[in-house]
């Protein structure tokens, strides 16, 4: 059984989830049921991931439905509340389930400036009993704060971009003090070299770990959940035995020092950034 952190409004998730960015298609089940079949719980995807399908059957087929939490996103361009709720319900006929058990906006897109009104339908919807729990992905203090002004719900989790080249913690502090479950996209830098980057490996040696291994405990002990995707066994194996890796206070802070201004993957802020 996975350790597991509790939000402020009583949702709880495991320490680490499984990402299916790109999972899609026939070929896209047996992976998300792998992953389910070896002990992942939280399932993550988005209605811009075009596999919200795939999820839903894998997840119907793998006989865990009951165990598993499945996440999917609002797009930017459905941020109009009869829109939002149109996609949202879209979203769990696609899954094929009862369902969604976590429904999160993708990006804020502030210079749209809907993400109340798609807040509000998110709001809605976990009313009328489309999805469980709601939340957020890649907002600022500002947007957050915000949603919590306007509407009097804050997001019990916000998904963001965190990693040893960009470790957010003014980010895991404010959420911390709002009680919001951070997790995290692209743990393993998605194709930059933080796989082979020195400090990362001499910690890995020590523990007798992987990089990977090392960088998901790193966002673990941080406070973070983080989504790492693997389409092979032994990958998913791998990495969900990182919930078991302690790292040290030191070598943590190590790591976590390895950050840079620019260590965004893509420069993706969401202060200026909009995705559709």
């Amino acid at each position: 059984m996975l350790p597991t952190r509790t939000a402020h409004g009583g949702l709880t998730l495991p320490v680490i989830g499984f990402g299916t960015y790109r999972l899609t298609g026939a070929d896209g089940i047996a992976p998300i049921q792998g992953a389910v079949d070896v002990g992942y719980t939280l399932v993550d995807s988005a209605f811009n991931y075009e596999n919200e399908g795939v999820v839903g059957r894998a997840i119907r087929d793998s006989g865990r439905r009951a165990d598993t939490i499945v996440t999917s996103k609002l797009p930017g361009r459905h941020h109009a509340f009869d829109e939002a709720m149109d996609t949202i319900q879209e979203s769990v006929y696609r899954t094929g389930l009862d369902q969604i058990d976590l429904y999160l906006i993708h990006w804020p897109n502030p210079g749209v400036d809907r993400y109340v009104e798609a807040w509000r339908a998110l709001i809605a919807a976990k009313a009328e009993g489309w999805v469980t729990a709601i939340g957020v992905c890649n907002f600022l203090p500002e947007h957050l704060e915000r949603l919590a002004a306007e509407t009097g719900v804050m997001p019990e989790v916000n998904q963001i971009e965190l990693h040893p080249y960009f470790p957010q913690a003014d980010m895991l502090e404010f959420h911390r003090r709002h009680g919001i479950l951070t997790e995290a996209w692209s743990p393993l830098g998605r194709g930059n070299d933080l796989l082979a980057n020195p400090i990362v490996t001499r910690v890995a040696e020590r523990h007798d770990a992987t990089p990977g291994q090392v960088l998901l405990a790193w966002s673990i002990a941080r406070g973070a959940i983080p989504l790492p995707k693997a389409a092979s066994v032994e990958r998913q194996r791998e990495n969900l035995a990182a919930a078991e890796l302690v790292l040290e206070a030191d070598e943590v802070d190590e790591i976590t020092a390895l950050g840079r201004p620019d260590g965004r993957l893509a420069g993706q802020d969401p202060a200026h950034y909009e995705e559709f």
